[in-house]
């Protein structure tokens, strides 16, 4: 139905996650409309990502030298290291301005029924880390789901004989969410996480 041309871009923009479809093609009609020195720009900052972002050597977050942002922050201290499952995570984190320590990115989450172990995991470079004694509290900080709370039991069962405090992050009621569309694990962990307020 395409020319072959704009039907391989509607076929690598489908491949891209959370586009299907009808975004591939709604965003290859926009390119085709675009003017060329839009299209050259972003042509020029696909490229520019792939050839300068690389991984911190630190933490595992994007970085463009050996350092994150994060990490080459001489005001952060080493006390605490936020656990994430992904580098995204890391700027939602960072989004809330309430967290001022050091992260730590795995790579994903323990995930045996896609092959997933913690050998694929960034895990060897937390415990170098740690076993450096700067380190006080690992606040676990992986998705509320099946594969996220298995590797947070992991982590703490694997740190806990270092003598450092591990913490979770709180889970439970969305802010706005109403009692009545909470699921029955997210009520009860509302439930087991509340807190005193007067």
């Amino acid at each position: 139905m395409y020319s072959q041309a704009v039907q391989t871009l509607i076929d690598e923009l489908g491949r891209l996650p959370g586009i299907g479809p009808k975004s591939a093609q709604r965003i290859a009609f926009y390119v085709l409309k675009a003017p060329p020195e839009n299209v050259v720009n972003l042509a020029h900052a696909l490229q520019d990502v792939k050839d300068k972002i690389r991984f911190c050597d630190t933490c595992g977050n994007f970085a463009e030298g050996e350092q994150c942002l994060v990490c080459a922050n001489s005001r952060r201290g080493n006390e605490l290291i936020c656990v994430v499952e992904e580098a995204k995570d890391v700027e939602a984190i960072e989004r809330t301005g309430e967290y001022h320590g050091r992260y730590h990115v795995l790579g994903g989450a323990i995930d045996p029924i896609n092959n997933i172990g913690p050998d694929e995991l960034n895990i060897v470079s937390l415990m170098r880390r740690l076993a450096s004694g700067d380190t006080v509290e690992v606040i676990l900080a992986t998705n509320p789901n099946v594969a996220g709370e298995a590797t947070a039991a992991y982590l703490a069962r694997l740190i806990a004989p270092l003598g450092v405090t591990v913490s979770r992050l709180a889970s439970g009621l969305p802010v706005g969410g109403d009692l009545e569309y909470a699921d029955e694990i997210t009520l009860g962990r509302a439930f087991s996480g509340r807190r005193v307020v007067a």
